[in-house]
């Protein structure tokens, strides 16, 4: 597929067929691919839970799964995902990069840094992932853990404490679903977020 039509067709998909997994060869190119990220001093702090049984999968939204909010509709759909990838950021892994002799930055201090570009790159391989599934025919979802779930869901498979979770992505077959009501807001024309030579 065209990487432009890639882009266009990739979205939120929150519904998928359950009877049809996730190839291993297709997994593989969405792994492959996320770690072809960029990564601020080609630190590549992070690291990707791999959920693939039934098992595992109910344990990751017995663990995981936001309270109430009337998100009924979108657990049943996304609980039918046979594929559960959590991509985590390691800010250890910039900070000792960066205290590395061509970097220099001894003190190891987060205030050098201008955002936290452990989330940014871990994000980065997270839309790889995205657009990878689309490439292959695939639906995906990037989503949150709640806060308050995370100690569980770290006790539930034994995540170290160094790697923060920046989310997850269920991946499968799309199967019928529903638009998102946000959709109706619209997407926002170039030319209100583009501004060439100076803000105003």
């Amino acid at each position: 597929m065209e990487f432009g039509e890639v882009v266009r067709r990739r979205r939120m998909v929150r519904n998928y067929d359950p009877d049809r997994p996730v190839p291993p060869d297709v997994v593989d190119r969405l792994l492959e691919h996320a770690i072809r990220a960029p990564s601020a001093g080609f630190a590549q702090g992070w690291g990707f839970l791999v959920l693939e049984s039934p098992a595992d999968r109910e344990r990751f939204w017995s663990v995981a799964t936001p309270d109430g909010g009337g998100r009924e509709r979108w657990l049943a759909g996304m609980r039918r995902a046979p594929l559960i990838i959590v991509p985590h950021a390691n800010r250890s892994a910039y900070l000792d990069r960066y205290a590395e002799r061509d970097k220099g930055w001894t003190d190891r201090s987060t205030e050098r840094w201008p955002v936290p570009y452990w989330f940014v790159d871990t994000g980065f391989a997270a839309l790889l992932m995205l657009l990878t599934a689309v490439d292959e025919g695939l639906g995906a979802c990037f989503f949150g853990i709640p806060p308050q779930r995370l100690d569980d869901y770290r006790a539930a498979f034994g995540v170290p404490p160094d790697h923060q979770p920046v989310g997850a992505i269920t991946v499968g077959y799309r199967a019928p679903d529903h638009r998102s009501p946000s959709l109706r807001r619209g997407r926002r024309p170039v030319d209100e977020v583009v501004h060439r030579g100076r803000w105003s």
